[in-house]
């Protein structure tokens, strides 16, 4: 197995790439991508092609039934310069889960490989550097048949995007608890990671904004008492010294930095526990300084600490300690992303081996 060639026409579109002086999370877009396309019952070939509109009728199942699902993981440079990914085969595993829950044929363990691979060498260039900073990588898939019956296609197209990438986050976030709407249902997708899930977060994050908030804190869909998630991170707590995060209920994603940061805490001598909480008891430790610390974690934001989180109606609850634990993990976690210490836990593998890289995802865990 090789990564993809690149021809003269997309090598002379990277060469002419800059990176931008001012590094932003999810809207610089790397010039290049890689596509390939599943038709009759097999996968395509894959290229890099220049990054660019493409083709889909608008009858698609992907447009109208929503039959799509993506990732998101990154690519770092290495001491040596050369691209390293973290943890891919958990993000191949997921991506696989919300393939087979949209009726979507598996990217295969090699494809996937070859796919990164390919990217992240051809970009290496413009992986940044910076403390935080990396090559965000956005593996999507989507139906392609035109339809209005109500099934699944035949045709699909599998992505991976780029974006050189600063932290979703910069500075301590406010969240609001969303009382009203339910982002997912128990049986539902919100275990998988597919773009219905994001689009039904919208209407309530846009509300929790204009009240001064940076993001929505999702209740349970049953009861409306349980912490789920963020709308595009998990959530952690610090009580009693120790790190606590809602534990899977089947309408949450169960998130790649999250899993880190669990076991990363238990290395490092930190109680590190996944289970139900209670918004109401939450509010009362923190008043009751139980809880004193709150953060938020997730592939784009890697960790952000929340400041405080409050109710539509007004009422808001600070916290004592802000940031404490929160950037302790963050640097912990970084150090290892970017290669600063020893990778203890075998998350690291290097993109340009594509062998290697293909038996690191399909190992099992």
């Amino acid at each position: 197995m090789t990564a993809v060639e690149i021809d003269a026409s997309v090598a002379d579109i990277i060469a002419a790439y800059k990176l931008p002086d001012e590094i932003p999370f999810g809207t610089e877009m790397a010039p290049i991508m890689f596509s390939a396309e599943f038709s009759d019952g097999t996968w395509q070939p894959g290229e890099l092609v220049p990054f660019a509109d493409v083709p889909v009728n608008p009858a698609s199942t992907a447009l109208q039934f929503g039959q799509q699902a993506f990732e998101g993981m990154k690519a770092y440079k290495s001491v040596d310069g050369t691209p390293h990914l973290f943890r891919p085969d958990m993000n191949w595993r997921r991506f696989s889960r919300s393939a087979k829950r949209l009726r979507m044929p598996v990217v295969p363990a090699s494809f996937f490989a070859e796919a990164l691979s390919s990217l992240s060498v051809a970009l290496v260039a413009f992986v940044p550097g910076g403390r935080g900073q990396s090559l965000y990588l956005r593996p999507t898939l989507f139906g392609l048949d035109p339809q209005f019956a109500v099934k699944g296609s035949k045709r699909f197209r599998f992505l991976v995007l780029a974006s050189p990438a600063d932290a979703y986050y910069s500075d301590p976030i406010r969240v609001m608890i969303e009382r009203e709407s339910r982002r997912a249902a128990r049986g539902g997708t919100g275990a998988e990671k597919v773009g219905g899930n994001y689009a039904a977060s919208l209407q309530a994050n846009e509300n929790c904004v204009s009240l001064g908030f940076d993001q929505s804190l999702w209740l349970d869909p049953v009861v409306g008492e349980n912490i789920e998630e963020l709308s595009a991170m998990n959530f952690v707590a610090v009580i009693d010294g120790g790190i606590h995060t809602p534990a899977p209920s089947g309408s949450l994603l169960e998130g790649v930095t999250r899993d880190s940061l669990l076991k990363l805490a238990k290395n490092l001598g930190i109680e590190a526990v996944s289970r139900e909480i209670s918004i109401n008891v939450l509010l009362n430790d923190i008043e009751s300084g139980r809880c004193s610390e709150l953060f938020a974690c997730g592939t784009g934001a890697i960790v952000a600490p929340i400041a405080a989180i409050g109710e539509a109606d007004g009422r808001e609850w600070s916290l004592r300690d802000v940031g404490c634990m929160s950037v302790r993990l963050r640097e912990s976690l970084l150090d290892i992303q970017e290669g600063k210490v020893e990778d203890s836990f075998d998350w690291i593998v290097a993109a340009a081996k594509v062998n290697d890289l293909a038996k690191f995802i399909a190992r099992p865990r």
